[in-house]
């Protein structure tokens, strides 16, 4: 899959600055067709800088090339009414749309998601907000503008971080911004597994704020089982010891140890084998009561030895690693070896290449694709002026070309939930697969059953004979009196079985898919039952006869489990 695992799926992507772009760099990283649509300025990003010496006009910013390779770029003024009507017209052919303005923004401009999902039901919208949006719970602070530092101060992430209470400190990278990202590309692809299923999008919405007290969520559960009010702990941690940075000769390390066998790995390797069983050592609630005396004493001996001889002594044999700073991390052969620095080329010939933080995550038979330019503002507009509605097809001469193949009989039937019998007349129904033996029908969204059979863990296909006309009408009708008038038997998980069918097959539901006005429902086949006799066919909106086909197997079958 030399496209990326997300290959095929098309982002609106409305969003600006770092939490929503990060979120779909994610995505773009993968293969998803990311398309920003900016104003006229264009994102924020395009002029925050740094900026190379080779670029005078100042046309690529590092945190935008970063955040926004391998996206398009397309030029809407949303407040005009060609603006909206572009817009609108790209969603009909979107999975996802992402925004990351203030609540009431997109309604005040006429594009809410009430009103795109009437355009494309299966549109997945995501809005990243500061403080959340009404429609989930409906913030005190929801018109509050905010950025990165808001959220960590208000998550709860800067009230235990620094030296101490009295100097609280900011976390460097815009961790507010990139976690509601990560949690919002997350979000998507849940919302866009249950839309393949069920032909619906939904909305979705992440607050910068829960994400950091999500982060956060230690200072919960202290707070609550031990009644306290967390404070920052310098570089040391509150519940283990030693767990933290500590001195080395020439910078700093860290070390945490957590296992009581690590701590012996440890004092091994201080030349101190009597602490490794000490009773004011030993285990973790000693050394946690103990905190202050243990950290001085890793301190002393750490800052005897440079950061090369503690990885010498320690490297594999406890959680340790050196405190990198950015030159150290570009010579680091983990991140040659993990790919982690990736390149992009420069869109301008003779230009040296970008580099940029690779994206981490990796599937064994889908590697991302290598990261592409990132878009000049308007760069891909053809794609807004390509995306009017489609042209209709004659629905009548459809219906007659899609009859003009012969197809089996059956009818489908289940229980609801309070054991009530249900049924109905289908022709689409195919064998998928043998091993696992799977078998495929659609359900018309139409049908009156079709929520009863999209929910239900088992149902039955049951392919029907010739002279079995009759039963096709009664069950093609919606007659609240099917099952009284024919003859049928309760088989394998209780699934009705028609009398005098050719087959029977009895299914566990194993997947729902999507497909326009029908649901794919695919099902594991559990027991199976055939009768001699020939199919009934049908072609071109009548019943036909199949021929003859020999076969004098009779009898239930049930598959291994």
């Amino acid at each position: 899959m030399s496209g990326g695992i997300l290959s095929g799926l098309r982002v609106l992507d409305l969003s600006r600055m770092l939490s929503g772009p990060y979120a779909t760099m994610m995505l773009a990283d993968h293969g998803a067709e990311v398309i920003k649509i900016e104003d006229a300025g264009g994102d924020t990003s395009r002029k925050n800088g740094p900026f190379r010496e080779d670029d005078p006009d100042q046309d690529w910013a590092g945190y935008f090339v970063s955040l926004n390779r391998s996206k398009k770029s397309v030029r809407l003024d949303l407040k005009s009414e060609a603006g909206k009507a572009a817009l609108r017209g790209m969603v009909r052919s979107a999975d996802v749309l992402i925004e990351n303005f203030r609540p009431g923004v997109m309604e005040r401009l006429g594009l809410s998601y009430e009103s795109l999902s009437t355009i494309n039901p299966r549109l997945v919208y995501a809005a990243i907000r500061g403080f959340g949006d009404p429609r989930s719970g409906a913030s005190p602070y929801a018109g509050w503008p905010a950025y990165d530092v808001v959220a960590q101060a208000m998550g709860g992430l800067i009230s235990v971080t620094g030296a101490d209470g009295a100097h609280p400190t900011k976390v460097g990278p815009g961790i507010g911004d990139v976690f509601a990202g990560m949690i919002a590309a997350f979000g998507i692809l849940a919302a866009l597994r249950s839309a393949e299923a069920t032909g619906r999008g939904q909305f979705l919405d992440v607050a910068m704020y829960d994400a950091m007290l999500s982060l956060c969520e230690r200072l919960v559960y202290q707070h609550d089982f031990e009644g306290i009010v967390p404070v920052p702990e310098g570089n040391g941690h509150p519940l283990l010891a030693p767990f933290g940075l500590y001195p080395a000769r020439d910078g700093m390390v860290a070390i945490g140890v957590v296992d009581d066998a690590f701590w012996q790995s440890l004092a091994r390797a201080m030349d101190r084998p009597g602490l490794a069983f000490d009773p004011a050592h030993a285990t973790r609630a000693a050394r946690r009561a103990n905190a202050g005396a243990i950290n001085a004493m890793v301190s002393a001996w750490t800052a005897g030895l440079t950061r090369d001889e503690l990885a010498q002594k320690l490297g594999g044999l406890i959680p340790f690693g050196p405190v990198n700073d950015i030159a150290a991390i570009f010579a680091d052969p983990h991140v040659a070896a993990r790919g982690m620095i990736a390149t992009i080329a420069h869109p301008e010939p003779g230009k040296r290449p970008w580099r940029v933080a690779a994206n981490p995550l990796r599937f064994a038979d889908a590697p991302a694709p290598g990261p592409r330019p990132p878009p000049r503002l308007g760069e891909h507009q053809a794609l807004a002026a390509a995306a009017g509605p489609p042209q209709p097809l004659a629905p009548q001469a459809l219906r007659r070309a899609f009859g003009a193949f012969a197809t089996g009989v059956t009818v489908l039937t289940t229980r609801q939930a309070d054991g009530t019998p249900r049924g109905f007349t289908a022709n689409s129904f195919a064998s998928v697969s043998l091993d696992p033996p799977l078998v495929m029908i659609c359900l018309a969204k139409s049908a009156h059953s079709c929520a009863t059979f999209a929910a239900a863990p088992h149902f039955a296909v049951n392919v029907l004979a010739e002279g079995q006309e009759p039963v096709a009408e009664l069950f093609a009708s919606r007659a609240p009196d099917k099952f009284p008038r024919c003859d049928w038997r309760p088989g394998h998980a209780g699934m009705p079985l028609i009398d005098g069918a050719l087959a029977g097959f009895v299914c566990a539901r194993h997947r729902l898919v999507d497909a326009g006005d029908h649901l794919i429902l695919i099902g594991r086949v559990e027991a199976f039952s055939e009768t001699a006799g020939n199919p009934l066919g049908f072609f071109r909106g009548a019943y036909v006869p199949v021929g003859p086909l020999n076969t004098n197997k009779t009898g239930e079958n049930h598959v291994p489990a």
